[in-house]
């Protein structure tokens, strides 16, 4: 120890100053992760709560709609609990992602939020059946136009993860690259902070939709939404047995 602080003391001024600015900074980002931690965990506990009982009373819904032949309603609250599954998982990640001491789990948590927001196959949930879904409950012109620009939102924080991080998904987390050395760089390398830029973009896009979801489910869930929910139904039930 003595023979490094005499070799430090060696070098010239500039050295030894830019040596302990480098030192300090690296003290205060330790320091500053861990008082993000507890701070960030106490905001998020009861955002945490909150979002199991959603998770939970969606399902519930989702199952009782499906049920009565309301498929309309089914199919917008189903989109509304696939965000929001995405959503938790992502809340589950994020702060370590962000300020747990290893760095090995930083990147693993980032790489655990690129893949949900990579993987997401948003035409399945909010393709033909929720435009199906929209008109056959007779929803107005402007909640369509609400809900078409949320999901444009989320589609471009999808977009934008893919194109800046698909090498990183399919060497490192998604598929292995072969190149053990290449997958060691791209893990330690990740840019920590840039996916969570993304991964708030996705946050904010989901959070577009699920402002505007309420006002859906109330204009399909009138009475004049539920008959033409159970009309569709019933055309559409007519249609299979003619063909």
């Amino acid at each position: 120890m003595k023979i490094e602080q005499k070799k430090l003391l060696q070098q010239e001024p500039r050295l030894i100053e830019r040596y302990i600015r480098l030192q300090m900074f690296r003290y205060a980002k330790r320091v500053s992760r861990f008082i993000m931690r507890r701070v960030l965990n106490f905001k998020e506990r009861e955002r945490k709560r909150a979002v199991a009982i959603i998770l939970s009373e969606f399902a519930k819904q989702i199952a009782k709609n499906r049920k009565y032949g309301f498929e309309s309603s089914a199919v917008l609250l189903n989109l509304g609990l696939f965000f929001l599954i995405a959503d938790r998982d992502i809340q589950s990640v994020k702060i370590d992602a962000l300020t747990h001491p290893d760095p090995w789990k930083r990147s693993l948590c980032s790489r655990i939020i690129l893949l949900t927001i990579h993987e997401l196959d948003m035409d399945k949930v909010a393709g033909g059946k929720l435009r199906s879904a929209l008109e056959n409950a007779g929803v107005s012109e402007e909640a369509k136009r609400q809900a078409t620009q949320a999901l444009r939102s989320i589609r471009g924080a999808q977009k934008n993860a893919q194109n800046k991080f698909a090498f990183l998904r399919n060497a490192t987390i998604a598929h292995r690259d072969q190149d053990a050395l290449l997958q060691y760089q791209s893990i330690t390398q990740i840019d920590e902070m840039e996916v969570l830029r993304i991964a708030s973009d996705f946050y904010n896009g989901t959070r577009l939709f699920l402002d505007v979801l309420p006002n859906l489910v109330l204009q399909v869930g009138t009475f004049p939404g539920l008959i033409n929910q159970l009309k569709a139904s019933s055309d559409i039930n007519a249609e299979k047995l003619n063909t």
